[in-house]
């Protein structure tokens, strides 16, 4: 659950009582939708009725999902089949073709509170022999009959602070865990959410200290709070977040916080998301350009319907034909603006791209952007790759102070960032972002690959007067 919801191309779903002895299938997102809807209501109703409800079945799996509510507690599925616990869903079914029509439009239109994040746990009900706090399915064909749209149905139930998020992306079920552990010197945003989660579960059970700075960087503090969350649940007080640690706290953040109830506290975007720059359309240009250009870069490696894009900065015709593509794959409306939707729709992909490259150094290459920006005080392994490619660009850039390759962004690889930042024309900050990481990367790659400036070539960049070299 570190990010913004998705939804899935498939969903698992377990044929039995979570505990039961019961088989396991995996289908498509859509497909799980159709069944469930045509196992739970009736395609005679009025298409309002059956509209409002559909929305609640796409919510109600889609928190299932999102929270990851059976597998942070073990288990090898999503969501079950018992009606006890989740939705019907009858293996191997018709589906009738009212539902069809509708599923096909809706799959991923999902509620939410205004505010929150995280997908409505629209809980629901046949209203006649069992009733509940949520939708009433029965109620919601009278409701119908009288004239009530979809969502004023869907306001009677959950009142007026709901939402309906329309178009979300579509995209691979991966679970929320990296497959490595994050320990003493990570940086990231796993580590953020940790901390995130960590902070929140303390107010529930104080006896584990406050992390007072949010940074993804996993500090003595991080660790203190870990080992203590460890003692508390029973869990190897090693201080170190692998994956029983990882799943042990990302469901007691789902309870604390009650996301898998109507009652959720909510789970709001700057505790999930990173940072979007605003809006983004042909015209735009700078360094929020220049990181959509480089997450469409690294995608467009891995997805030929994709056209490649220079990262210049500069958002042309080449830049919006790629997003247009992009927004086509992913189920988004092609208009070729980036907003928040595209954006973060764009940053996912390329991070799912991320977590699927081993954590090596390659001999000639240079590995992408670690998904958190880099600055003065961080320590860890992506600090170390930077300082690996500062140290190798010194060589041919006397401008450029040389770093110790330690893992610490002391003040020295601060001013040789800021250093390489003025030579190649990008804003002089210190930190470490998309742009500034592809820019040095790129260089140091083909410096490496032997494409060294020869004498009296233009060195790609600007000279002045404080410009040294031999």
């Amino acid at each position: 659950m570190p990010g913004t919801p998705i939804v899935p191309t498939t969903i698992t779903v377990h044929l039995g009582r979570p505990a039961a002895n019961a088989q396991n299938v995996t289908i498509n997102f859509k497909d799980y939708i159709k069944n469930v809807a045509s196992s739970e209501i009736f395609p005679t109703w009025p298409e309002s009725a059956l509209r409002a409800n559909i929305y609640c079945q796409v919510s109600f799996a889609l928190n299932r999902v999102y929270t990851e509510w059976y597998r942070s507690q073990g288990y090898a599925f999503d969501i079950t089949n018992s009606t006890q616990y989740d939705q019907a869903y009858v293996f191997g079914r018709d589906i009738f073709d009212s539902i069809n029509r509708i599923v096909d439009e809706l799959f991923n239109d999902y509620i939410h509170r205004s505010g929150a994040v995280e997908p409505l746990f629209a809980q629901f009900c046949n209203g006649t022999t069992v009733t509940c706090a949520g939708l009433s399915q029965w109620g919601s064909v009278s409701l119908a009959q009288n004239g009530y749209t979809p969502y004023q149905i869907l306001q009677n139930y959950f009142g007026d602070d709901i939402q309906i998020e329309q178009n979300a992306p579509v995209g691979p079920n991966i679970a929320s865990y990296t497959g490595y552990p994050l320990r003493l010197g990570s940086v990231g945003n796993e580590v953020r959410t940790v901390q995130i989660s960590l902070n929140r579960i303390s107010r529930n059970y104080p006896l584990i200290p406050k992390i007072s700075q949010i940074d993804g960087i996993f500090g003595v503090e991080t660790q203190d709070a870990v080992r203590t969350f460890q003692q508390i649940f029973e869990l190897t007080a090693d201080g170190i977040v692998g994956k029983a640690t990882w799943y042990e706290i990302q469901f007691i953040n789902v309870n604390v916080r009650n996301l898998a109830s109507l009652n959720s506290e909510g789970l709001r975007l700057e505790d999930v998301a990173k940072q979007y720059p605003g809006v983004l359309k042909e015209g735009s240009s700078g360094n929020g350009v220049r990181v959509i250009q480089y997450y469409l870069l690294a995608v467009s490696e891995f997805n030929s319907f994709i056209p490649p894009v220079t990262v210049d900065g500069v958002f042309g015709p080449g830049t919006k034909n790629a997003v247009i593509a992009f927004q086509t794959f992913s189920g988004l409306t092609p208009d070729g603006i980036v907003g928040n939707a595209t954006f973060y729709a764009l940053f996912y992909a390329y991070a799912g791209i991320r977590r699927a490259i081993p954590p090596t150094i390659p001999v000639t290459g240079a590995e992408p952007f670690p998904g958190v920006v880099l600055k003065q005080g961080m320590t860890g392994r992506s600090v170390i790759q930077l300082q690996e490619y500062l140290a190798y660009l010194s060589t041919f850039f006397p401008g450029i102070p040389i770093v110790t390759v330690d893992g610490v962004f002391g003040t020295v690889t601060y001013n040789a960032v800021r250093a390489f930042q003025r030579l190649f024309g990008l804003p002089a900050d210190g930190a470490v972002g998309p742009a500034t990481w592809n820019a040095i990367t790129e260089e140091y790659t083909n410096l490496r690959a032997g494409a060294q400036t020869l004498p009296r070539q233009y060195p790609g960049y600007p000279l002045s007067q404080q410009t040294t070299g031999s």
